[in-house]
């Protein structure tokens, strides 16, 4: 008797996908070649199609077997191989790859096939050896024609991405449109991504990424190492990375940041090109790194810190230096404060930790600075971050001066050791809030649907335990601890406060206000110096837009307010992406040699894109959609264009527009075709060259007229 030939093999693409939660990826649809994506540690189910005649079960061998990676090998978990046994209906759970007979149908047999729960997670091949006993005959050998995508199962309890609460993976691996929380602390808000996981580029995409990572086949499977691979090929600093990072406004060979409405466009570029894509800033980078991680099945969101540390020298301090004259020592300030940074956590057991550090990790793929020499960060469990466990692998210190550092302001003094006095020490200024988006709501006119998780990430701020936590931390540093040990500058006797902004819309003018209350019984005299600059996000200073030098005589047991007037005209030439301002203003007593400083970051508010649609639609029904705001600017809005996207309604459709005059409206008009049911989202954004960064989004409900 020969060797039975395999004429097919079927993997049954939709039917598996229903029970693996992988029914919403497109390259399961291809009508013309329907790619198997699975989740490992789950059961699938396989056919076996013969030309010549039925299996004979006392004398057919069938040998499956599954590779994954170069050299693939069983005792490394890279081979699956797996026989099957007549006698054997249905595949055992395990840690081992299993198979069961399921059906015998003349010349057809179906068999259970039962992947490990931390197996390689990426594209494995299939093959089929026939042969039968005590033959001298070679095997016979079929390969499957097809990739075979195994994925991370978060929710398979044995899986190290299992989340307890399984009700959360409706949003943290199925919702494919989101929000990012962007803008300083007052004015933050929510702009929408369309993270679009389940598109046809994004698991393409991601394996390109991981053969640029030099990350061993054996290693694809542990997701600490797979996030941290992440983090380091999102960003193109040290490889050939997914995105180029760019803060200076300068984007003509490239797309701005502010122009991307989710990751589609971007991982279809880079896969196309087999390049990396211009540009990322750290919420696209956030954006991308959620669409890769819930494609593969790593619970991911997308975290925004609102005032964020960033530690350069690993104090966890933010230290800023000035000379006798209260002027700013610019060459010695390295560190900085970003109005907002954002980052991701993911889901995962810790092994490699104590019990209790597992769960939320903090992971971040903008390049900020190195992590074993490549820029990388994380994952960094979020309740090290926490309780101050600089121990716990990976970037715990980074993370806890991102969130919780102390604002230090220093100013030469040769009489000091330091040569330096400290003159303020702010405790509060530093992670004012962390955001996310709240699972199972999406508000597509307001922020309803923000989640405040600043206590998961750091203790109420001025507590015992924030401060000790912190302090904790500073162990790690010796020049941290030397700061720390330093006594805080003394209280004088006059008090300054400088009032925070309330919501500028673009256009306005506004003021800088500083209260001075004298609490002496003697005069006070104030020399203080107020100033306003247009920065970008991560605080670097790109245009001074005023500053005066005041002195005032503060009589005893009195208060008095300085004053500093912007005005519109003076500001909006200067401008950059974003919109954000800082203003600053320091302060001496001439009598007793206090000094005083503080500052505020706001961002002057833009218009948001209305969209007109139906709030419901039929399938397979042309809509029509229409975009509109008004240029809020005295000046002429030239090289526009709007970007249109949304999962399952629009692929980032791209349109230009004429230039647009001083106060005129913007309005384009579009047509959509909507291919399958249920609640959709729809994401815009505006771009021009002197004005980003303003979005808008819909609902749209769609509904088949022919379902009863």
């Amino acid at each position: 008797m020969s060797s039975l030939t395999v004429e097919q093999i079927y993997l049954y693409p939709l039917e598996n996908a229903r029970n693996h939660h992988t029914d919403t990826y497109e390259l399961v649809h291809d009508e013309e070649n329907p790619i198997p994506v699975l989740r490992r540690g789950q059961k699938f189910t396989l056919a076996l199609r013969f030309s010549d005649r039925a299996y004979d079960k006392t004398k057919d061998i069938i040998r499956l077997i599954f590779s994954f990676g170069p050299d693939p090998i069983t005792i490394k978990g890279t081979q699956g191989v797996v026989t099957v046994d007549p006698t054997k209906k249905y595949a055992d759970t395990g840690k081992l790859w299993n198979v069961g007979l399921l059906a015998l149908m003349e010349n057809t047999l179906t068999v259970e096939i039962y992947s490990p729960p931390d197996c390689p997670v990426g594209i494995w091949s299939l093959k089929v050896e026939t042969n039968t006993q005590k033959s001298s005959e070679p095997d016979k050998i079929q390969n499957y024609e097809n990739d075979l995508y195994l994925l991370f199962n978060p929710w398979n309890c044995d899986d190290l991405v299992c989340m307890p609460e399984k009700r959360l993976l409706d949003e943290y691996i199925l919702t494919d449109v989101g929000k990012i929380w962007v803008g300083p602390y007052g004015s933050s808000r929510g702009r929408e991504w369309v993270f679009g996981q389940f598109d046809a580029c994004i698991l393409p995409a991601a394996m390109l990424m991981f053969e640029r990572s030099g990350l061993p086949s054996t290693s694809r499977g542990d997701p600490v190492k797979v996030v941290r691979v992440i983090s380091k090929l999102v960003n193109s600093n040290d490889d050939d990375g997914i995105l180029i990072g760019k803060w200076d406004g300068e984007y003509d060979d490239g797309t701005a940041p502010a122009a991307w409405s989710g990751s589609i466009e971007i991982l279809q570029k880079f896969l196309d090109t087999q390049e990396p894509v211009g540009y990322g800033q750290c919420w696209v980078f956030a954006g991308v790194v959620t669409t890769i991680c819930r494609a593969l099945g790593i619970p991911s969101r997308v975290v925004s810190n609102l005032v964020s540390g960033h530690d350069s020298n690993s104090t966890i301090t933010i230290d800023k230096y000035f000379d006798e004259k209260n002027v700013e020592l610019e060459d010695y300030n390295t560190d900085s404060i970003w109005n907002f940074h954002v980052w991701n956590d993911v889901w995962m057991t810790r092994p490699d930790l104590p019990e209790g550090y597992g769960g939320w990790q903090a992971v971040d793929a903008t390049p900020q600075e190195t992590s074993d020499s490549v820029y990388q960060c994380g994952p960094a469990s979020v309740y090290a971050i926490k309780n101050g466990a600089i121990g716990c692998n990976y970037d715990v210190p980074f993370m806890i001066a991102a969130v919780n550092a102390d604002i230090m302001r220093w100013k030469r003094n040769p009489e000091c050791d330091l040569g330096y006095s400290k003159i303020s020490c702010n405790k509060y200024h530093i992670g004012r809030v962390i955001l996310t988006k709240k699972p199972f709501m999406y508000d597509p006119n307001g922020d309803r649907d923000r989640e405040d998780v600043t206590l998961q990430y750091k203790s109420k701020e001025g507590s015992k335990a924030e401060r000790l936590s912190l302090l904790n931390a500073v162990r790690s540093s010796h020049i941290g601890k030397v700061i720390y040990e330093l006594p805080d500058a003394e209280l004088g006797d006059v008090e300054f406060d400088l009032e925070e902004l309330d919501l500028i819309n673009i256009g306005d003018d506004f003021n800088l206000i500083v209260k001075m209350k004298n609490k002496s019984n003697e005069i006070r005299h104030i020399e203080a110096l107020l100033s306003a600059n247009s920065v970008f996000y991560t605080g670097i200073i790109h245009n001074s837009i005023k500053k005066a030098e005041l002195k005032y005589s503060l009589a005893p047991n009195s208060s008095e307010k300085m004053k500093l007037v912007i005005r519109s005209d003076e500001y909006l030439d200067k401008l950059v992406e974003y919109c954000n301002i800082k203003i600053f203003a320091i302060a001496n007593v001439t009598e007793t040699s206090q000094t005083w400083a503080d500052e505020d970051d706001f961002q002057v508010i833009k218009p948001k894109i209305k969209i007109k649609v139906p709030s419901s639609v039929p399938i397979r029904t042309p809509t029509v959609i229409t975009l509109r705001f008004v240029n809020p600017l005295k000046k002429t809005l030239t090289n526009c264009q709007f970007n249109i996207s949304g999962p399952s309604i629009i692929r980032s459709q791209v349109m230009m527009h004429p230039d647009v005059k001083p106060g005129a409206k913007v309005k384009v008009t579009t047509e959509i075709m909507l291919t399958s049911v249920g609640d959709k989202k729809l994401v815009a954004t505006f771009s021009s060259k002197e004005l980003l960064d303003i979005t808008g989004s819909a609902k749209i409900e769609v509904f088949d007229d022919n379902e009863e």
